[in-house]
């Protein structure tokens, strides 16, 4: 898990499990590499303008790839909506995806950046320079572990991820483990680590297509960022967490 830079900028997430709480998780910003990515994170958490993702799903999660979420549109990757409008532009391709831990921008494409993020859970370097780094989980990485439990290859999870809560994390405050959220349905108890059964699942990319974003084999090392989608044709430009094409005109 990466370690505390001393930004001085930190939000917090609490997640649901199937209804039940699995934990808060901290995430610091990196305000001096990404500051306008950051502060529309950091908003967004906070709901400073009357929206954000609190009481939004994380909607697909790929075991030994990452934890794709932030469509506070139609919960599904085809919305989002980022404090300075529709979508803002790629700021900065400074931070590496270098860990597992870090938290990026999921797009459609350059300049599509909005309110849909994801955190890796590996290494994922094939993804530096696609998609804007800008902040990594120093708290309750364990609890991004247990979601990591409910994915599959295809991206679907085996039980409903929500952020129940989140705002900005002041000294002073707890990462509490096993406290239920008002939100949470009956029985209200902590949903432990050794509840949820890991799904044994290839790592994936995802890339945009005409419909979705579709689950392709990870390039091998050496190769280019050229994949191919299902229609067989060459992609260029290989995007991790892809944010997928809006239903609505």
């Amino acid at each position: 898990m990466p370690k505390r830079i001393g930004s001085g900028c930190e939000v917090y997430m609490d997640f649901s499990i199937g209804g039940l709480y699995a934990g808060r998780v901290v995430i610091e910003l990196n305000t001096a590499a990404c500051p306008k990515t950051c502060e529309n994170f950091r908003m967004l958490c906070a709901a400073t303008k009357g929206f954000g993702y609190k009481n939004s799903s994380v909607h697909r999660v790929l075991p030994s790839f990452c934890i794709h979420g932030g469509d506070i549109i139609n919960g599904d990757g085809t919305g989002g909506r980022s404090i300075y409008g529709r979508s803002f532009p790629d700021e900065s391709f400074e931070l590496r995806h270098a860990l597992p831990g870090v938290v990026s921008m999921a797009n459609k494409g350059p300049d599509t950046n909005n309110s849909q993020f994801f955190i890796t859970l590996t290494q994922t370097k094939w993804l530096d320079g696609v998609h804007v780094a800008f902040g990594a989980v120093v708290e309750g990485f364990r609890v991004v572990k247990k979601i990591e439990a409910v994915g599959t290859y295809a991206g679907k999870t085996t039980a409903k991820v929500m952020i129940t809560d989140c705002g900005e994390f002041l000294p002073g405050m707890d990462v509490p483990e096993g406290i239920a959220g008002e939100q949470m349905s009956a029985p209200l108890r902590t949903l432990m680590f050794d509840d949820v059964v890991p799904s044994a699942a290839p790592a994936v990319d995802v890339v945009t297509t005409e419909e979705e974003a579709t689950p392709l084999e990870r390039p091998a090392p050496n190769e280019g960022r050229g994949v191919v989608n299902n229609k067989g044709k060459g992609n260029a430009k290989s995007t991790g967490p892809a944010t997928a094409k809006s239903k609505t005109k």
